[in-house]
């Protein structure tokens, strides 16, 4: 460490101040974003003298004269690896001392234990702080004097402490996936680039997941914990076989695919459901992509692999335990929301699940008194999903890529938030950002099936020339509203077309040019799905693609058109659409439907062919309504078919 200067607060004579006022250079300049002291730390005392202590890194731009106003000035541009001491001396009452070091390199603390090779790969770059096991207050009280932060799931990142990082914080890194433990919003509010380790351990939990279904199958935990109890029950431990016995991948991503791949050379016939996921990929190594109920009722096994969002949150219930075949056996090696675990604990005791291998839960460590983890048919391990040797040494080497690639300024492609935006592009570009994003999200809600999301194409209608429209943000937010409400994945700009290509999403645009002022940035925005089937067969255009038109209206982001259809509602809260035939007291029908749920309208618009014929009823709503309640729309004998989407 280089010590370059020392602040003295406190009572010294002037004449102190001019012996060493020599020492003073203007001949260096450092620049950095934090202040030495603040106003309130000076304020009340008498500043003296600042006294450089190094031949070669000395304090810059120091005045003729020094007082409280301009070293506090002065401070702001001084570095900031800071140590704060106070000094008892004979003849002052209090004297503090600020020391501060200037060092090129960034400082990196690592807050969990991380893989050697990572280590290394940060020691090659920066300054490592390798302070296990902090307290919340320690970390808020460290993190001012560093530049990045590696965290696993066991370290809360709250708004507290990039607060505390007084704006030096620029990047975390989560080794693993998960970031529920990172504060996004706050992260992105204070320019911290936060990043994560996504791949690493894909082929650690595929194995996991495997290890879980033939210890599952053959009882192996139980038996293991008979016999070590002094027990020999070789017949209350019979198993079943694998071979020839139905698999459903729920979840055919990259862990869901590595699942399937294994179980298929163990002579087991693989189902999966994903709706997004592009067929020809499930076709080339022999699996059937199937619909969710298919799914459920047709399987002898269950291996979940599916993110954990709204839509997944509790999706194995009481309702779908129903539909299963009888004795099924179940994994889960994904997020332990996707469960109902009580529904599971009822299922399990009713015979319909046979048993249950579980290596996550939804509360984790789970309360000794759970009665699944206590249950003779369950298996559980403690989210040792990407717990092996090889996948923390690669999960180390990836997360310290992504921070040191970061620290350079490189873009990272594993980014989870959003990157700082100029103020007057955003300023402007705010609305269509937002427009963009609830396009894409409305969109990929009305796919069916079909061959997954793989071409989609938005057209930028506007009067402006090219080279003065940057669509990159645009395209970004599209990306980001299809695969969000599907995925875990955050998109943002950094990320948006990498992760797009990972999941096989082909996105081209089209900009339609127009005569006129071009005031504003954009008239129109639309996306189109193409090879997919439609949730709502009335948003599929002539041309045989999913449809989707929005634009902005006094600053509000608004649906335009679905399909061939032209509406005009604003795009917040959630929509219902129905397409019915135009007659009197429909929409009073179906307000009377959704007053009685207490679901408030928020509002309402009709579009129609021609009187008397069909029209596109749309529907913002307050509140998800009922599937009782929604039930009931489509039976009314004039709504010929409806959809509910939450944007």
């Amino acid at each position: 460490m280089k010590t370059i200067a020392v602040v003295y607060v406190g009572r010294k004579k002037e004449e102190d101040a001019t012996n060493k006022k020599s020492h003073f250079s203007k001949s260096q300049h450092i620049n950095t974003s934090v202040s030495l002291l603040s106003k309130r730390t000076l304020s009340g005392r008498n500043i003296s003298a600042i006294m450089a202590v190094s031949a070669t890194s000395i304090v810059p731009s120091a005045p003729s004269s020094l007082n409280k106003s301009n070293l506090s000035s002065l401070t702001w541009r001084l570095p900031v690896n800071i140590s704060l001491r106070r000094h008892h001396y004979r003849r002052l009452p209090l004297v503090s001392s600020v020391v501060v070091s200037l060092d090129a390199k960034p400082t990196i603390l690592v807050a969990e234990k991380l893989g050697e090779a990572g280590l290394d790969l940060l020691k090659g770059f920066a300054n490592v702080d390798c302070s296990y096991n902090l307290s919340p207050e320690e970390l808020c009280t460290k993190i001012s004097l560093c530049d990045a932060l590696i965290v696993r799931s066991g370290t809360k990142v709250s708004r507290e402490v990039f607060e505390s990082s007084g704006g030096r914080l620029k990047v975390v890194g989560r080794a693993g996936v998960g970031i529920d433990n990172v504060d996004l919003a706050a992260a992105t509010e204070h320019g911290c680039l936060v990043v994560n380790a996504p791949t690493a351990n894909t082929v650690a939990a595929a194995e996991h997941g495997i290890a879980l279904l033939t210890a599952m199958a053959r009882n192996v935990a139980q038996a293991d914990a008979s016999i070590k109890a002094g027990k020999w029950q070789r017949n209350k431990y019979v198993g079943v076989s694998l071979v020839g016995k139905t698999l459903a991948v729920m979840g055919f991503g990259k862990v869901g695919t590595e699942v399937a791949r294994r179980a298929k050379a163990l002579g087991m016939h693989i189902i999966a459901h994903d709706p997004y996921a592009p067929s020809d990929r499930a076709h080339a190594i022999g699996v059937d992509l199937v619909s969710f109920d298919e799914a459920i009722a047709t399987a002898d096994f269950i291996t979940l692999h599916m993110p954990l969002t709204p839509a997944t949150s509790k999706i194995l219930n009481d309702e779908t335990f129903a539909k299963m075949k009888k004795g099924v056996r179940i994994v889960n090696v994904a997020r332990g929301g996707v469960i109902d675990e009580d529904a599971l604990v009822r299922a399990l005791d009713a015979g319909i699940v046979a048993q249950a291998a579980l290596d996550v839960f939804t509360i984790e460590p789970p309360p000794k008194d759970n009665k699944l983890v206590n249950h003779e048919n369950v298996t559980v391990t403690p989210h040792l999903g990407a717990s092996t040797t090889e996948a923390q040494e690669g999960v180390a080497i990836e997360i310290a890529e992504a921070v040191v690639g970061a620290l350079r300024g490189e873009l990272a492609a594993t980014a989870v938030n959003a990157p700082m935006v100029p103020s007057e592009v955003l300023t402007e570009l705010k609305p269509y950002v937002t427009l963009a994003e609830k396009l894409g999200r409305l969109a990929v809600q009305l796919v069916a099936g079909g061959n997954g999301v793989n071409a989609v194409k938005v057209t930028y209608t506007s009067a402006r020339a090219p080279d003065d429209l940057d669509t990159r943000l645009l395209r970004a937010m599209v990306t980001k509203g299809l695969i969000e409400p599907i995925s875990s994945v955050f998109v943002n700009l950094v990320n948006a077309d990498f992760t797009a290509k990972q999941r096989g999403i082909r996105i081209s645009e089209e900009r339609v040019l127009l005569d006129g002022s071009p005031q504003k940035p954009l008239e129109a925005i639309r996306v189109q799905i193409a090879n997919v089937e439609s949730r709502f067969a009335s948003a599929i255009s002539n041309l045989g693609e999913i449809k989707v038109e929005g634009r902005v209206k006094d600053g509000i982001p608004r649906l335009t058109k679905v399909g061939d259809y032209g509406v005009d509602v604003s795009l917040e809260g959630n929509i219902i659409l129905c397409r019915q035939v135009d007659q009197p007291g429909l929409i009073g029908a179906v307000g009377s439907i959704l007053g009685e749920e207490n679901v408030n309208v928020s509002f309402m618009s009709v579009g129609r062919t021609a009187p008397r014929k069909q029209a596109i009823m749309t529907l913002g709503v307050d509140e998800k309504p009922s599937k009782e309640a929604l039930k009931k729309i489509g039976d009314i004998p004039a709504v010929e078919e409806f959809v509910f989407l939450a944007l």
